[in-house]
Order: structure tokens, then C-alpha cells, then sequence
């Protein structure tokens, strides 16, 4: 087979106005030693010096649309959202539409409207079979409630998610809410993500109380081996500088205050939070910002009493470090 049918060399001069796109290949003709290229359009794999038609009948693996933007792309797609640890069947099931429309958008009559209640019914008690499913489903819809309260993104869902199934999995839960158990797994989420929320913050979103949620959130790590960092005061500075409307250059001076905190030792033993909001205050008057310690206090729900005394602290650290 040295010489290929004209009829493959008329096909093979349509398929050299695509080798723009397989330039990059390093397969080679086992004929001449040429490069060889793809045409599409009679799915055959033919050689670029002598014709040599390598391979045919090859299967387009590609959708049988077009789509010219992303959007026209996602409309035309027949393919499903990827599962997902937030929900309980992970995503896997289906629901039957609340509307109750043909697929016409008729609306349908009182006798197939009783008996798509009666389906939709069935649907969903199919879907949490037994009492583990049952509890999943609540605690997943508790997860996600407070993470949408706290602004936390997704990936902080998904976690505080999988923290849960393993505790349910490993029958942690006997003896303790369901509301405790899932707060306690945003609250471990949060910070390992590096995003952490003070525990003020989750108790108000949570329908549990403070104590509670701070036991629990202790025996979920020490049961399950979690590593969780002590939270790191430098994090909460662009949040809270943020919501005070400071410059940049103040957020950088607070975390300078931070640095140097850290290396006299002065954040041992101290709240995170508390440190964080006494270092964007001492930042903002050092630069020339207005805010107050009450303003403070409120974005950072802090007292200001922690605030005056962590400032003070802040600020010797500083002057120390000066003078060393």
C-alpha cells in the first residue's frame, strides 16, 4: 500500500486545511515516516506526505450540536449538575417539578394534578428510606442554612458536610442534636478552609446555645482526628477592615501589628478575634482614619473593653520591639 486511491488524496488535500490543529501531535506514518492528521469530517486518520489513509470509521465522541458561547453550551448540555456532598443522595436523584404544567405548558386537569401531589408525595419518601437518610437530609439543610447566614463559600459547605457523614458514620451522634453535631461542623470547616467565623457568630446563626456548640465542636475533632489550626487573628483583618471601609494601607498596618504581636508573644493565650479588632482600630488612628471603638466592637461583635485592653497590649508590643 504505497500509493493511495486519487479519491484519498482528494481527502487528504481537505483534511491539510486542519492540520493547524494537530500540529502538536508526534504520531508518525509507519509508510513514509510523515506526520499525521484528523479529518473530522470523514473520520478517517490519513498521512500529511503520502496519503496513507491510517485509520477510518473512527467514533465521534463529541455532542451533535454546536454551541458558539459558553452560555449556548450549558443551554444545549444534557448532562446533569456533578454530584455533591451537600445533599444527602448527593445530588443523584430526581424531583418532579411543582408546577403542575404538561410539557406543552398546559396546565393539567384536577384529576392529574391529585395524582402528581400523590407522585410528588411518594417521590420524596422513596428518597429518605430510613431514619439515617432522614437525619442526613436535616443536618445538610442546617449546614447549609448558617454557611449561607456566615457567607462562607462552597467549599466550606462541602466539608462541613463530609465532617458530618463521617460522625454519622461513625454513630457519633447518639446523645446529641442534630443542630449541635452541624454546627459544630461548620465552625470545624470554617477554619480549617482558613475562613474562620468567631464562635459568637456561629451561635447566632445556630439554634443551639454557645456551650453547647463549643463541646460538641471538641468531641467531633478529638473523635474524628481532625486537624484544625488555632485560628490565625491575621485572617479575620480583611474582614473586618472591610466592614469598617478602611484603606488598604490600614489593613496592611494591622497586620504588621499582628507580626509583631506574634514574634513578643503577646497573642498567646489572647481571643483571635479580639486581637484582630484592637489591631484594625490601633491601624485606623495610626493612619489617620476615622472609626471608633464602638464601631469596632459592633463589626467585630467584640466588646470594647477587650478592644481598649488588647490596643494597649498591641501597642507596647510595638514600642518593645522598636527599642530591641
Amino acid at each position: 500500500m504505497t500509493n493511495a486511491p486519487s479519491t484519498r488524496v482528494r481527502r487528504n488535500e481537505r483534511a491539510n486545511e486542519k492540520t493547524e490543529e494537530d500540529e502538536g501531535s508526534d504520531l508518525a506514518c509507519p509508510e513514509c515516516g510523515g506526520h499525521l492528521v484528523s479529518d473530522d469530517e470523514h473520520g478517517e486518520t490519513v498521512c500529511d506526505d503520502c496519503g496513507l489513509v491510517v485509520d477510518e470509521k473512527s467514533v465521534d465522541r463529541g455532542p451533535e450540536w454546536r454551541a458558539f458561547d459558553a452560555a449556548e453550551k450549558n443551554k444545549k448540555s444534557r448532562v446533569g449538575a456533578p454530584t455533591t456532598n451537600t445533599m444527602h443522595d448527593k445530588g443523584l436523584s430526581t424531583n418532579i417539578d411543582w408546577r403542575n404544567k404538561d410539557a406543552y405548558g398546559n396546565s393539567l386537569g384536577s384529576r392529574q394534578r391529585e395524582k402528581m401531589q400523590r407522585l410528588r408525595k411518594w417521590n420524596e419518601r422513596f428518597r429518605t428510606r430510613d431514619s439515617k437518610e432522614r437525619n442526613l437530609k436535616q443536618a445538610l439543610g442546617e449546614i447549609d442554612r448558617m454557611a449561607s447566614a456566615l457567607g462562607l463559600p462552597n467549599n466550606v459547605r462541602e466539608t462541613a458536610s463530609v465532617i458530618y457523614r463521617r460522625a454519622l458514620n461513625e454513630d457519633l451522634l447518639p446523645g446529641r442534636s442534630i443542630e449541635g453535631v452541624s454546627t459544630s461542623c461548620v465552625y470545624a470547616a470554617a477554619r480549617q478552609a482558613g475562613v474562620p467565623r468567631s464562635l459568637d457568630e456561629i451561635a447566632d446563626v445556630s439554634r443551639v446555645e454557645k456551650n453547647e456548640i463549643a463541646r460538641t465542636y471538641r468531641y467531633v475533632v478529638r473523635e474524628l482526628g481532625l486537624e484544625v489550626q488555632p485560628a490565625d487573628p491575621e485572617s479575620y483583618v480583611p474582614r473586618f477592615a472591610s466592614g469598617l471601609e478602611l484603606s488598604d494601607e490600614a489593613e496592611h498596618r494591622a497586620r504588621s501589628l499582628l507580626r509583631n504581636a506574634k514574634e513578643k508573644g503577646v497573642h498567646s493565650g489572647k481571643s483571635p478575634v479580639g486581637l484582630a479588632a484592637a489591631a484594625v482600630y490601633a491601624a485606623a488612628l495610626l493612619t489617620n482614619e476615622k472609626t471608633t471603638q464602638a464601631a469596632v466592637s459592633e463589626v467585630a461583635d467584640i466588646s470594647e473593653v477587650t478592644i481598649r485592653n488588647r490596643y494597649h497590649e498591641l501597642l507596647e508590643a510595638e514600642e518593645n520591639l522598636g527599642l530591641a
